[in-house]
């Protein structure tokens, strides 16, 4: 089995993926260590991270193999590279570029662009994504995946936007591979008054909702 292989099942096993955001690099790997004490295992640290790519280094160096690393918001060849580079092992977009794609695939990345309606869906898997990001989600909410996944069942979907411990049962019922998670889970305003422990504690949370919801 491939390295790209097995990243894309240990997500889908995993279930959710982090989204960082955060103003400076401190503070985002702050947040990550949070987080990994409440069990988040599978972390996208952004391209709008101010030195993303030395955030990516840094986390890698630190935790290793006990994060599965990818890199998001990822929106050129070069952010792709730069993130292989140190030490990313999958790459998400907000949108489908073929150039991304295309950089990804050359790199043996796995890459999950983003799309939304049912073209875009259907390019985005054409082109060799590896699951394909339904963002933003919260605009259709789970009853739109579960539409989607009516003539794209062999799609593995990540609805991003709007996913949150309350509503996670409901995306995973209507067909998501994984769900992705930002601000409900990297909550800026505990980060900046570095209340670590209330972050660890919805993450623990977060993940406790997303395993009663996979059985």
């Amino acid at each position: 089995m491939s390295s790209a292989i097995h990243t894309v099942n240990r997500i889908g096993e995993l279930g959710a993926i982090l989204v960082v955001r955060a103003e400076t690099k401190q503070d985002a790997l702050d947040g990550i260590r949070a987080v990994y004490e409440g069990g988040l295992e599978a972390i996208e640290i952004t391209f709008t991270v101010p030195g993303a790519a030395d955030a990516i280094a840094a986390v890698a160096k630190e935790f290793g193999e006990k994060i599965l690393l990818g890199a998001g918001t990822v929106t050129t060849t070069e952010q792709a590279k730069a993130a292989y580079e140190s030490g990313a092992k999958y790459l998400v977009a907000p949108n489908t570029s073929t150039h991304v794609i295309e950089s990804a695939q050359r790199l043996g990345l796995p890459i999950f662009p983003g799309a939304l309606t049912p073209t875009e869906v259907h390019r985005a898997w054409e082109l060799g994504a590896s699951a394909v990001k339904i963002f933003p989600a919260s605009l259709g909410g789970p009853d739109y995946l579960k539409a989607l996944k009516g003539p794209y069942p062999e799609v593995r979907m990540v609805p991003t936007g709007g996913v949150n411990e309350k509503t996670v049962a409901a995306w995973f019922d209507a067909g998501a591979f994984a769900v992705g998670a930002g601000g409900a889970l990297f909550d800026l305003k505990l980060l900046k008054a570095r209340e670590f422990g209330k972050m660890t504690e919805t993450a623990r949370r977060f993940v406790e909702a997303v395993r009663a919801a996979r059985g």
